[in-house]
């Protein structure tokens, strides 16, 4: 039997760039995300650790805690 030649695995198109996960989403004029105003930052790196780790909570405690932690000083400091 004759061996096939084997073809280069090499791909013609350059590998697409990756955007950081939500890059679209904090581009757009999103009210949600806008509304979390210096908290927003910390939404989105939940948002990304849920993405990450296959929207498994608990793995994504940190996050959460730090997320929770700015909207409580920004109520407290609406509050006063």
């Amino acid at each position: 039997m004759a061996e096939l030649p084997k073809q280069a695995s090499t791909s013609p198109f350059p590998p697409p760039r990756q955007q950081p996960l939500h890059q679209s989403d904090a581009d757009e004029d999103d009210d949600n995300v806008k509304q979390l105003k210096q908290c927003s930052s910390l939404y989105l790196s939940l948002q990304d650790c849920l993405v990450n780790s296959n929207r498994n909570w608990k793995s994504c405690q940190k996050e959460i805690q730090a997320l929770k932690a700015c909207n409580d000083r920004m109520k407290n400091d609406k509050g006063k």
